[in-house]
This record gives structure tokens, sequence and C-alpha cells, in this order.
């Protein structure tokens, strides 16, 4: 008699995995039960959980159910069999450890692992520098989590070989056919057109609480599977013609009835710039994971008080809003004014690498110096490329720095970093020629490592995001001070936003306080004045050439902020995860995948009422075609700087 060893032993791992994953949902379920609210969350969440992990069953064990029935005695078959041990351990080591990576990832993250997990592995040194530095317990855990899966799988596995006694062709055919039905009805899930898809699941306006019903290996090979194909924009949220989509995306541009030039660049117009004196510097300071609500004078906590004496003397904007939640969305929008996705940043993307428009090849062609400066290791996000692939001629960072003085997981310090900027800004400014710096600091990211160099009032554990926001709002502050009293303060118009909030997260669909940054202008000319008009990060580089007298033809979506906006036209685009919202001056439109848009009134900070999609259908078709634009004008290379200027 055929006696199915592999089928047996592989029917024992799987009850095992779906074991330790109803065990950690279960746990999370507790954890966070103020975030799900209600037993029937609960219930829900671990009903609709065994469908996602029997979908995890399908894709990790078919293979070696299908090899079990086919194996049979022989050396050739002792070798495949070592093979099917191997793939059988592997696949509980990997659900087992993502598993108890996963309350630490949702601390930070709010949110299971996904895309993010995958996009840090491939920075080994700054993320394992930042975890030994941190995580020390988090990564004691790990072992233990993968030590325990193996000690659990050396025990199923006994010790033997995956061998049965020849069976009947037939028997193995009519196994084959049950195994393969069995299979694709688990990893389809469902008898719709399209296969299992997370949305499919999702039930609640909480991000984490819809993660709670995945388990994170699903989790990470989905995203897997999304970052190889790019998720496109058309699919989840629905389809629009060319025609529609730039015709949207042109309304929402429009600021002062400009007219668009061009049919291959169709967001090209020119621009003219507000300031027609002499040319100035462009700066950009961008600050690390610094969300309003740790700035006082923004009513966050008061962690920012250089920073609060700074937007007294400039242009303050009190409503200004992220697209992201990544420092490469921060980059995108800042540097290159490009509108977000739910693809990955065009920083990372391979058709963006070179042919980009990013102010830096805008200011190149009209003569400025241009500069990225990091305390860190510049290829880092695949910064460096695309930089120096689109008009960036110099990249300065931790290795070109001249002895910094403290060098953590992520790099030199802020004080290190505003040294350098100083002496290269000091240097720069005997030039004939103006230039551009985009400065991107690093102190306020954890493990919070930062020196004794910089007064502050620190309290509680040094090593908190508290202090790390003091130490670089004192290192900003310093900066400034020392920046004010130079000769080329005079001639610069210096931008000092951050890129993202810190541990976004929240109970709403978007949680739009998160997405809430400060952003002030400073420099020589520069009044001070607070500015309440709702605005995106995106507004500013169309602003700063305006403010540093640089006109011409390009393709930024952004508005002028030297100019009126009417309140109308003022928005917000946010992009958090797979969910788009057009936050507009009392109301929000959301766009979410493989379902209906929803639209709430908000009050800046939080979502409101549900309202009535249907009295918002023109406006809906609006926010979708330009949801749809960054994939189109990627995809498609819309997005670049014309030949000829």
């Amino acid at each position: 008699m055929y006696r199915h060893r592999a089928l047996v032993v592989t029917g024992k791992f799987i009850a095992c995995t779906l074991l330790v994953l109803l065990a950690s949902r279960l746990y999370l379920c507790i954890a966070y039960f103020d975030r799900i609210g209600s037993f029937s969350g609960v219930i829900e969440i671990v009903l609709n959980g065994i469908r996602v992990d029997l979908v995890l069953m399908g894709y990790l064990y078919t293979l070696p159910l299908l090899a079990g029935i086919w194996i049979s005695d022989g050396k050739r078959s002792r070798y495949f069999s070592r093979l099917l041990m191997a793939w059988l351990l592997l696949a509980l080591v990997l659900v087992v450890f993502l598993e108890v990576v996963t309350p630490e990832f949702i601390r930070e993250y709010d949110i299971r692992p996904n895309r993010l997990f995958i996009d840090y592995l491939i920075y080994p040194h700054e993320v394992f520098s930042m975890l030994w530095q941190g995580y020390k317990l988090a990564i004691a855990w790990s072992v233990g989590g993968v030590a325990l899966a193996l000690l659990l799988g050396r025990k199923l596995l006994a010790g033997t070989e995956l061998l049965g006694e020849p069976g009947s062709v037939g028997r193995k055919v009519v196994l084959t056919v049950v195994v393969v039905l069995v299979s694709l009805f688990a990893t389809r899930s469902s008898l719709q057109h399209r296969p299992f898809n997370p949305s499919m699941v999702y039930f609640s306006n909480d991000n984490l609480v819809n993660s709670f019903v995945l388990n994170s290996a699903y989790s990470v090979l989905y995203a897997v599977y999304n970052t190889s194909s790019e998720a496109q924009a058309s699919d989840l949220y629905g389809r629009m013609s060319y025609e529609d989509v730039i015709a949207s995306v042109r309304l929402g541009a429009d600021q002062s009835g400009i007219p668009f030039e061009s049919s291959e660049i169709p967001t090209l117009r020119d621009h003219l710039a507000s300031n027609s004196g002499t040319r100035k510097n462009i700066v950009i300071l961008l600050q690390e994971s610094l969300g309003a609500r740790f700035v006082g004078n923004l009513g966050g906590e008061d962690l920012t008080p250089n920073l609060d004496v700074l937007m007294e003397k400039g242009w303050q904007f009190t409503h200004a809003y992220a697209t992201g939640t990544r420092s490469v969305r921060g980059i995108e929008a800042v540097f290159t004014g490009f509108s977000p996705g739910p693809s990955r940043s065009v920083v990372k993307l391979d058709k963006s690498q070179t042919d980009f428009f990013t102010l830096a090849s805008f200011l190149q062609s009209r003569d400025y110096f241009t500069q990225f400066i990091y305390g860190g290791e510049s290829h880092f996000d695949n910064m460096k490329s695309f930089f120096l692939g689109n008009g960036v001629e110099d990249v300065r960072d931790l290795a070109t720095f001249s002895n910094p003085g403290f060098v953590g997981s992520w790099g030199a310090s802020d004080q290190d970093l505003y040294r350098e900027v100083h002496q290269q800004f000091l240097t720069l400014n005997q030039r004939s020629q103006p230039f551009f710096s985009l400065v991107f600091t690093t102190s306020n990211h954890s493990p919070w490592e930062y020196p004794d160099g910089c007064p502050a009032s620190y309290a509680g554990d040094r090593a908190s995001r508290e202090n790390a926001i003091r130490y670089a709002d004192c290192a900003l502050g310093e900066f400034i001070r020392k920046a004010e009293k130079s000769n080329y303060w005079k001639d610069t118009i210096f931008l000092v936003i951050a890129d993202h909030d810190s541990r976004v997260h929240g109970s709403n669909l978007v949680p739009i306080d998160h997405f809430r940054i400060p952003a002030l202008i400073l420099g020589g000319g520069v009044e001070a004045k607070v500015d309440d008009r709702l605005v995106s990060q995106i507004d500013f580089p169309t602003t700063l050439l305006s403010l540093a007298g640089v006109s011409g033809a390009h393709p930024m979506l952004g508005f002028d902020l030297s100019r009126d906006v009417p309140v109308d036209k003022q928005r917000a685009m946010l992009q958090y995860g797979e969910n788009f919202s057009w936050l507009g001056v009392d109301h929000a439109v959301i766009l979410r995948p493989h379902l209906p848009p929803k639209v709430y009134s908000h009050d800046g900070h939080h979502l409101l009422k549900e309202l009535d999609p249907r009295e918002y259908a023109e406006e809906i078709l609006h926010v979708r075609g330009n949801a749809l634009w960054s994939n189109l004008a990627y995809s498609s290379k819309l997005y670049r700087q014309p030949k000829t200027l």
C-alpha cells in the first residue's frame, strides 16, 4: 500500500502554521481591542483571517503536497525529499519570524509588515545598525521565534526522509487533481472574476484593524507581487480615458488661466516669477519625521522652541500637508513637484532615473549649481542614483564629510550636517553662479542617537523620539543663527519643511492630522507672515522658483503661493497606503482600492461626518483623474523638461 508520508507531514506543517497564525491574530486583537472596538469586529477578523490563512497555505504548501504524491523510494528521490524538507522548514520559519516581528513593526508603522519591510531589507548596514542600537529586545524575540520554529519543524519531520512506497499512477493522478483543485480554491478564495485580494476582507475604516485580517507572510508576499508589477492606479481606482485624466489634472492645477503649451508634456506651461529682481539661491532644509503635532507654534507639543521662534520671523504655513508617509515621497514632492500615487516614489522607479523633471534639472539649465547634502549614505532609498541622473551636480554625504564629530546608525549628526552645509554655502557664495541645495537631516530617526553638543531641554529617556526632536530643533536653530550672520543669507531663499510625520497611524481611512507638517520660508527679503491657506508639499517647488526670480516653462502642478489661490482650488493630495485622499478646505474625497469612494467632512485634523458621495459625483471623477495621473505620467514619460527652453 502506498503510504503518503510526505502528504501526512505536509499536513502537519499546515496545521501548525494555521495555529501559529491564529494565535498571533488573537494576540493582536487583544492588544489592540480599543482600535477594533467590539467583539463582533474580533469575530470578523478571525473568520476572515482564516480565509486569508488558507490563501497563504495554498501558496506555501501546494508544491510540497504535489511533490509528496510523486516522491517514491530511490536514490534520486532522496534529493527531492531533502529539498522538500528544507522547503517545509523554511515556510514555517518565515511565517513564525514575520509574526514575531509584527508587534514591533506595528508600533513603528501602525500596520502589519508590508512593502516597507521589503524596501528596508536592501539596506542591511543601516537597518541592522538601527535595530542593534534601538531594538535589541525585538531581535531577541525574533531569534527565539526562529529557533522555536526550527525545533518544531525538526520534530514534525522526526528526522526521517519523506519517501513513500510505489503506488499506482492512477491513484497519484487522482490525488494530484484533488490537491490542485483544493489549492486553487484556497488561493483564489473567490468565485468572482478577480481572485482574492485584501480589499475583499477589509471591513473597517482603520487600516491597522484591516491588516489584522491578513497575516504578515501574506502581507509581505502581496507587497512583493505589487512591487514587481507596480500597482496601477487605474486597476485600483477605476479607469478613465487619457483625455479625461489630462483634463482633470489641468483643471485642478489652473491658478490664473495660464495656458498649457504641449501635447507631449501635458502639464507644461510658462510660469512668471513674482520676484523680478536678482535671482536668489534656493535651499531646502528637509526635516526628517517632523509632524506638526510636535511643533508648539502649530498647536503641537512644545518640542521645537527654535523653530517656533523662526516661524515668527518668516513666512509660516499653518495648514501644510505632506503627500505621503515616507522620506522618498517627501523628496518626490519638494524636489520634483510630482503628485503622489499608489506606486513607489519616482525616486526608486526605473523609468525616472533619467530625463525626469526636477528642480535641479530646471535650475541647472538656468546656470545654477545644484547640490544634495545628506548626513548618511546617499545610496539609501536610491537617492544618489536619482539625483545624479536628474540634474544634481554634487552629491555630498557622510563619506565626504570632514571629521564628523558624531556618527550614529543613520549617519552624521544634524550639527555635523549643518557645519558641512554652512561651509559649502560660504564657498559657493564666492562664485558668480547661484546655487540650489537640498539638505536632508537624519538625527530625528530611531534609534534616536545624537551628541551632547547642542543644549536643549531634554526630558525623560534620552533615546526617545521627543528628545531627538529637541536635538534636531536645537541644531536647526544653531545653523539658522549662523546663516543669518553670513553673507549668503540675503541672497538665499530657505524652505524649512518636513518630509513626513513620524509613526503615521490612526483609526480613520486617512489620518489627516498625521500628514500635517511644518513649512516655513526664510531668507533675504522674506517678510514675516502667517499663511492659513490649505497647501501641499507639491506647491513649494513652484513657489521657491517664483520667490527666487526664476521664470520659465515647467510641468509642475503645484500652485505659486506668492500669488492668490482661490479657496475652491486649495487642496492637498495624501497617499496613505493604497488610499488616495483629495483634501479640500472642508471635505475630503477618498479613493479606495477596488471599493467605492467615500467623502467626509473634516476639521483639518480628523475626518468627521461621512457625506453622500452621490452629491460629489463630478468631484470624485476629477479626483480620480488626478489619482491616475502619476502612473500615467511616469509610465508614458510625460513629466519631463523640454529639450529646448
